[in-house]
C-alpha cells in the first residue's frame, strides 16, 4: 500500500492555464474569455461564471493580470483583462507543468 501523503491535484491550475493562455493572445472581458475557450474546444470545455470570475479576481490579486473598465464593441461597460509580465511568467510555468502531466498520462496509457 502506498504511504498516505498529501497528493497534489494534477489538474489544479488548469483553469488558470486556459485563462492565461487565452489572455496571452489579446485582452478580453470575462464573457469573451469563456466564449473563446468554448469555441476553441468545440464546446468540450465550458467555463462557468461561478468558476471564471473568482479565478480572474484571484489572478488579478496575484498580479498575473490587470483589469480596467472599458466600453465594449457592443457599447457596454466591461472589465477588460490583460496579461502582465508576471502572468506571462506564470503561463510559462503552467504550460511546462501541463506538458509534464500530459507526458506522464501518455506513458501510463501506452504502458498500462
Amino acid at each position: 500500500m502506498l504511504p498516505k501523503t498529501k497528493k497534489p491535484d494534477a489538474l489544479q491550475g488548469t483553469l488558470d492555464l486556459l485563462v492565461l493562455k487565452t489572455l496571452s493572445r489579446e485582452p478580453r472581458h470575462g464573457y469573451s474569455v469563456a466564449a473563446r475557450i468554448q469555441q476553441i474546444t468545440d464546446d468540450a470545455l465550458r467555463v462557468e461564471e461561478g468558476s471564471l470570475y473568482p479565478a480572474l479576481h484571484r489572478m488579478e490579486q496575484a498580479g498575473w493580470i490587470t483589469a480596467e473598465w472599458r466600453v465594449t464593441e457592443n457599447n457596454r461597460r466591461a472589465r477588460i483583462y490583460r496579461l502582465t509580465r508576471a502572468g506571462q511568467k506564470r503561463l510559462g510555468e503552467e504550460e511546462a507543468k501541463w506538458d509534464r502531466l500530459a507526458e506522464a498520462v501518455g506513458k501510463v496509457l501506452r504502458m498500462a
